[in-house]
């Protein structure tokens, strides 16, 4: 029976978790590119698999056309937005996902880049590494007010280290748990009211319908002029086009994104700017959450292919 394996970080701390797969009988097939797989590689390595565990490569109807054996797909994280799940559905594959194996690591890297981002710590370390030592003036963090666009697992975290920063907090989520909102003492708005009032918005909710262009060129022209937005969710939560445009004219602060609609972003001009710090999707990629990721993903996989784990 062959898996296709397409996460880059997949088993680069835990080489064990090859071994699980192969003394379950597997043969494994990895994903030997070093990045993302596009459609077509995806047709070609999953057309003899039985089981998958994913990344953020593409699992549409045409992929999964390819794969006529499938009967498990374990995401490796929790996003969904790149598998067909009705297609999914209709032809009975299990999908599976790697539920708060990664939330802290998220929420740590989320406050890390609102952090660089306002006190311009990357293009500081360029000027220093160029001999320029003229200080830089930057944005306060701490006591400043923080938007929360998504208050599951990882924006919950986000919210809690907010608190240590002695900030604000306004959030908003389909699903609203007043208990912990009162318990740690946060506002609930909506997407208009935390872009208008927020110094710091981060995006933590899934990607679908109702959440893409979230950020759109309407509420990132209602942004105050010293706001930082930070993305460690999916690209197409934001019109990218239109943050761009405003980074580029001064409109904001800056931008922390780890994520992109196209990856790596293809306009030249995002490598530039001195007023973002992009990330290579990577903002999940710690020792403890890679292998905790790594295990479960196994652990679901092994069980809906219905082998022992």
């Amino acid at each position: 029976m062959k898996v296709l394996v397409t996460p880059r970080s997949f088993g680069k701390t835990d080489p064990g978790l090859f071994d699980r797969l192969k003394d379950a009988g597997l043969e494994v097939i990895r994903n030997e590119t070093g990045g993302i797989l596009d459609e077509a590689a995806m047709k070609k390595l999953i057309a003899p698999c039985e089981g998958v565990i994913l990344g953020v490569d593409p699992m549409n109807a045409a992929v999964l056309d390819a794969a006529p054996k499938l009967r498990a797909i374990a995401k490796y994280g929790v996003g969904l937005d790149n598998i067909d799940l009705s297609a999914c559905e209709a032809r009975g594959i299990r999908v599976s996902r790697t539920v708060g194996a990664n939330s802290d690591a998220v929420a740590d890297y989320a406050f890390a880049l609102m952090l660089g981002v306002a006190r311009r710590v990357a293009f500081i370390d360029r000027r220093c590494r160029e001999r320029d030592w003229s200080k830089i003036t930057s944005i306060d963090v701490y006591g400043k007010t923080l938007g929360v666009i998504g208050l599951g697992a990882i924006g919950r975290r986000v919210a809690r280290r907010a608190r240590g920063f002695d900030m604000r907090v306004l959030a908003s989520d389909s699903v609203w748990d007043e208990d912990f909102a009162v318990e740690q003492g946060i506002e609930r708005a909506d997407a208009d009211r935390i872009c208008r009032e927020c110094d710091f918005i981060t995006l933590h909710c899934l990607l679908n319908d109702e959440t893409r262009n979230i950020i759109d060129e309407r509420r990132i022209a209602s942004m105050k002029p010293t706001a930082v937005l930070v993305n460690t969710a999916r690209g197409g939560l934001v019109d990218e086009a239109a943050l761009l445009a405003a980074l580029k004219a001064g409109r904001i602060w800056g931008a922390g994104l780890d994520v992109f609609a196209h990856e790596p972003p293809e306009d030249p001009d995002w490598y530039i700017l001195n007023n973002v710090i992009m990330g290579s999707h990577c903002s999940s990629s710690t020792a403890g959450a890679v292998n905790l990721m790594g295990t479960m993903a196994v652990d679901n996989l092994l069980r809906d292919l219905g082998l022992p784990l």
